[in-house]
């Protein structure tokens, strides 16, 4: 389980393909601080077991279902990742509760930079739009954001300077390619309501 609160800009270092899959190397000195082989680290909001630790970088199998479900088939040497270490049961929950399991891929429609932030606008697959909410929450490449105005096909957000300096999302265009996850507690209360009826 994760925050959305992105701990590092780390940097792929390389794609190596293995049949469908691949192995990426993530540079990240601060996520890999502390991490083993088995652990868990979010790279762009898609949860990834750690299989080897050197020199402040990571390896991590990536199979064809993620890369298909996901922006990380588009990733090569050079990409910049948001990192995210999972929560420990006695942090703060900065963000709100993310999984590390990515609900679809939307597209930046557009940026309006503003005195000192810009506002983002993002395609929304069909089927995800009844999970939004203005002012709910969504995870954007990893970040937990606050959704400003949700429509059926996308929404908006607004980025503050730090998430500007310190996330993949100040250097996205539009038509880059973004994971998103929306809120787990808004499928959960979907599948209750409809077991009730």
């Amino acid at each position: 389980m994760f925050t959305g609160i992105v701990e590092e800009l780390g940097e792929i270092v390389a794609v190596d393909p293995l049949g469908g899959s691949v192995t990426l190397t993530v540079r990240g000195p601060l996520v890999t601080e502390d991490a083993v082989h088995g652990a868990s680290i979010a790279v762009n909001g898609v949860c990834l077991t750690v299989v080897d630790v050197k020199d402040g970088a990571f390896t991590a199998d990536v199979i064809k279902e993620t890369l298909d479900k996901s922006g990380l088939g588009a990733l090569e040497p050079g990409s910049k990742v948001n990192l995210e270490r999972p929560v420990r049961l006695s942090d703060r929950l900065g963000g709100h509760l993310v999984q590390g399991h990515v609900d679809g891929v939307g597209e930046i429609l557009s940026r309006e930079p503003g005195e000192r932030w810009d506002v983002v606008t993002v395609s929304l697959p069909l089927d995800l739009s009844r999970y939004l909410v203005d002012k709910g929450s969504i995870t954007v490449d990893g970040i937990s954001l606050t959704v400003v105005e949700a429509a059926d096909d996308r929404f908006s957000v607004a980025l503050i300077p730090t998430t500007l300096v310190l996330t993949t999302l100040g250097h996205k265009q539009p038509g880059d390619p973004v994971n998103l996850e929306v809120d787990v507690v808004a499928k959960y209360v979907e599948r209750m309501m409809g077991d009730r009826s």
